[in-house]
């Protein structure tokens, strides 16, 4: 199966700092819109936050040994603005740039790529303060974020990754407030996610100033709409709901303009669009990140004035323990569809795909092979060859994740990773998808050598 995918293809995983790092309040960091969010009781389903999350500012070296065993291309991280900038202005702390520094030259020595976000939902609460991404302010704090990230690590990152999934931030944390920061602004929140992408745009230029030569992209959340039936209120709600998910993110990044009809959602305002706004959102990227776990089957709402859609579980689809359709071949679908709608389209990569199963224990403490894991890796691998086959540029995957994390609402009740952490020791534990994903990788190297 992946010896079909090209010479070079990358193998990576992805973590991000808020969920893993923990030390949120040690060596300067400020706190993030997270740290404030998951204070406030009932916000977080097993009443956690992410002080210390899974220890990796105290574990790095281990979780670095860790990804050399896997033997993975790259390694996917995002910095905490907080602990790089503390008050979301800086000036640039010393400590913030040392433990990075260590961590990004230990990433070297054992031959994987460093690729960075910088921006993985945690603003610091000082920005968010200012108005957050309501705020045309928080673009110009970002581009500053930016120059300083890029002038201290940009002569050894592999590729930068300016925003994880816009669309999960605004739509869970400005829209329906069930991330943070917890605004309920329903379509009024499309200025957050406007100056998000201009905030993208403007970092693209500032990293190529301060870091040329290294790639630069952004990272998009998708999904494949279905409506529940064939009636036409349910066409018309998917259709919406395709142009509010995929459309609202990758039209302006790739085709320098919003979807029209965005317009049409409640309450939303799109004088927050200035002279020369869509033009630096548009700016070439070299690579466009898709992070894609599931399908969504969209039907109409009419009782609901603030959103014209509501989502329903799709019959006959396996799911994981979170509930996710599991359906391999629905990225194939995507990305070809993509590639399609896009002409201009930059090489791919697809930078975040997994799943949530729980661990079956057994009395002696042993853990059961998962197999679902497994299987999962396996069909949306075997998903990306055939999206290659087809004739879509992909370059790379990014599983996610290294190990079980901070899964923000859900705090440690989702377990995503190749790893276990142990609840009460935080030890790190490889499943049985850790050694496969090893063999997989070998097998494919093996294979191009």
């Amino acid at each position: 199966m992946t010896q079909d995918l090209p010479t070079g293809f990358v193998f990576g995983v992805a973590t991000s700092a808020a969920q893993i790092e923990g030390a949120a309040v040690e060596n300067g960091r400020t706190p993030s819109v997270w740290d404030a969010f998951a204070a406030v009781p009932g916000k977080i389903a097993d009443g956690s936050d992410p002080s210390v999350a899974v220890d990796h500012y105290h574990r790095w070296r281990e979780d670095v040994e860790l990804l050399a065993d896997l033997g993975v291309d790259a390694y996917r991280f995002s910095l905490s603005w907080s602990r790089l900038l503390p008050g979301g202005h800086g000036p640039v702390d010393q400590r913030g740039l040392d433990f990075y520094s260590r961590l990004i030259d230990a990433l070297l020595e054992h031959d994987i790529a460093p690729w960075v976000t910088l921006f993985h939902w945690d603003m610091p609460v000082e920005t968010m303060m200012a108005g957050g991404w309501l705020d045309r302010s928080s673009v110009d704090a970002f581009e500053t974020y930016a120059s300083a990230a890029g002038e201290a690590f940009g002569d050894r990152v592999a590729g930068w990754m300016t925003l994880n999934e816009p669309v999960v931030h605004t739509g869970y944390g400005y829209a329906l407030g069930i991330d943070a920061p917890g605004l309920t602004l329903y379509g009024g929140a499309f200025q957050a996610a406007h100056h998000q992408l201009l905030a993208h745009g403007r970092a693209v230029s500032v990293l190529r100033s301060v870091a040329p030569g290294v790639p630069v992209g952004i990272v998009n959340n998708h999904t494949v709409v279905r409506p529940a039936s064939d009636r036409d209120e349910d066409l018309l709600a998917a259709g919406m709901y395709e142009l509010y998910h995929n459309g609202q993110y990758a039209q302006p990044v790739l085709a320098g303009g919003y979807p029209e009809a965005l317009a049409m959602m409640p309450g939303a305002a799109m004088d927050c669009i200035h002279d020369g706004d869509l033009e630096a959102i548009a700016a070439p990227l070299d690579f466009y990140g898709v992070n894609f776990y599931q399908t969504t089957t969209v039907v109409a709402d009419p009782e609901n004035p603030n959103l014209p859609f509501a989502f329903v579980e799709p019959a006959d689809v396996p799911v994981t323990d979170f509930g996710w359709p599991v359906e391999p071949a629905a990225l194939t679908e995507f990305l070809v569809q993509l590639a399609g709608t896009y002409p201009s389209l930059p090489p791919v990569y697809v930078t975040e795909n997994g799943c949530a199963y729980d661990d079956v224990v057994s009395q002696d403490g042993s853990i059961a092979p998962d197999d679902a894991r497994i299987a999962y890796l396996d069909g949306y691998l075997d998903a990306v060859r055939r999206a290659i086959a087809a004739g879509v540029d992909v370059r790379g995957y990014f599983h996610w994740s290294l190990m079980d994390n901070w899964e923000w609402a859900e705090g440690f009740t989702r377990r995503f990773g190749l790893v276990r952490i142990e609840p009460d020791t935080l030890d790190r534990t490889p499943r049985a998808s850790f050694a496969h994903y090893r063999n997989v990788i070998a097998r494919h190297r093996a294979s191009r050598e």
